[in-house]
């Protein structure tokens, strides 16, 4: 059955998909678990749409494409949400399926920036357990991962099925699924970006009149907490310290290079706008319509005297 795009944001939220395996085994840098539980317990708006999401869509057939190319093998494209008895808690959109085979293609379509990655036969390792994922709903025997790295270059790979990582992978998701989205219960903070993130989507703004919380056994984090930032605080001093003595070596020059290492402190230009200024040489303007206005919670410990 198809579904449309309402019907199929509201049928993956029933389920952990490939997307959202790498961020349970901690293996994304853009999501997090605490993300994945958000988003899985109807905290998280969807997702908006990017220009980056945009391109991976329209580029997918072409990925197909230059994969059928490379190989000699044809692909079929699937629409359908997989699921597999064994793992209720799971489900699979697929990219393709390859003809003739128990497999599936994986198109992945991603920036300059990432292409390092893909060096010496390597791929990123979130990409590797979303392939791990759909092996284990489908079932199937291999999955076929292709990349386009946009203007550099297209790469190919085979992942076999191990039985191993697909049971260790199916574990984490299960306990994950067990633990944190069916008992609504968070998974532990982890520090991440991504997760302050999510914090201050679900909670934008604080509502005025509530009563105070009693923290009441969170001593320790709040000491845990002001020493960490001591000592952020302190690694950052040191490390400017560091950056001054290299320089004071350069000097006027704008390179340097000290063993394998290559140190630069090179000459640019950046321009603003002066809005005071202007204020000040027209005040006749009003510019009242031009700032953009953003709400945020500011967090601060302050010890009581």
């Amino acid at each position: 059955m198809k579904l449309n795009r309402e019907e199929w944001l509201a049928e993956r939220q029933k389920s952990i998909g490939g997307s959202d395996a790498a961020a349970i085994v901690g293996l994304n840098s853009y999501v997090t678990p605490y993300t994945v539980w958000a988003d899985k317990t109807g905290r998280l708006p969807p997702k908006e749409d990017n220009e980056a999401m945009r391109q991976g869509r329209d580029l997918e057939q072409y990925v197909a494409e230059r994969f059928m190319e490379a190989t000699g093998k044809r692909v079929r494209r699937r629409t359908d949400m997989m699921h597999n008895h064994a793992y209720p808690f799971a489900h699979a959109n697929i990219d393709r399926a390859v003809a003739g085979e128990r497999a599936g293609l994986e198109c992945k379509t991603t920036s300059i920036m990432n292409l390092k990655k893909f060096k010496n036969g390597d791929f990123p390792e979130h990409y590797y357990v979303q392939c791990v994922h759909y092996l284990a709903v489908t079932g199937w025997d291999r999955w076929y991962l292709a990349v386009l790295v946009l203007n550099q270059g297209f790469y190919w790979y085979t992942i076999k099925r191990d039985e191993d990582e697909i049971t260790a992978l199916m574990e984490a998701e299960r306990e994950f699924w067990n633990k944190h989205v069916v008992p609504d219960v968070p998974p532990p903070m982890d520090g991440r970006p991504p997760t302050s993130n999510v914090l201050e989507s679900i909670f934008p703004a604080a509502e005025p009149g509530l009563p105070m919380v009693d923290l009441f056994g969170r001593e320790e984090v709040v000491r845990n907490y002001l020493t960490a930032k001591e000592l952020s605080d302190s690694y950052s001093k040191e490390a400017e310290r560091y950056r001054q003595i290299l320089e004071q070596d350069l000097q006027q020059n704008d390179s340097g290079t000290c063993g394998n290492y290559l140190v630069t402190w090179k000459n640019q230009s950046r321009s603003t706008f002066d809005v005071h200024r202007f204020s000040e040489d027209r005040p006749d303007v009003d510019l009242s319509s031009y700032f953009n206005v953003s709400h945020f919670r500011k967090f601060k410990i302050k010890e009581n005297e």
